[in-house]
């Protein structure tokens, strides 16, 4: 089997979330950038830096929440894929990717991780 490898941006204001997650997603394989907010985010997808799956907290502090990350994201990288992780129950017609719901272990984060990286074209959006 092959280990899973991508460039993820984690973007998520819970810092023991955050930190956690990324640590798992690295010891997997992939590439992590960790931003605690929609500002950071941004300054991130508009480098050059390769991105291959934006994973991000549905509600956040400010007016921006994943969701509208995730608009935004797709704006500037329209191959992006997209994992949501919410403590909350939403709607999810808002959604271009899976909800994924918290709390969820840093072991299925990675599975769903790689799950969205393997698919092909936009099969994040279910």
């Amino acid at each position: 089997m092959v280990p899973p490898s991508g460039r993820i941006l984690l973007v998520d204001d819970e810092e023991a979330f955050a930190y956690a997650a990324a640590k798992a997603l690295r010891k997997a394989g992939f590439e992590v950038s960790l931003a605690p907010d929609h500002r950071l985010a941004l300054q991130i997808l508009e480098s050059p830096q390769p991105l291959d799956l934006l994973i991000t907290d549905v509600v956040m502090p400010d007016r921006v929440n994943g969701f509208a990350l995730a608009r935004m994201a797709r704006m500037r990288r329209l191959d992006l894929k997209i994992l949501y992780v919410s403590a909350y129950e939403l709607p999810t017609d808002e959604a271009i990717g899976k909800i994924l719901r918290k709390p969820i272990s840093p072991e299925a984060l990675v599975v769903e991780a790689g799950l969205a990286l393997a698919a092909p074209g936009d099969a994040s959006a279910h």
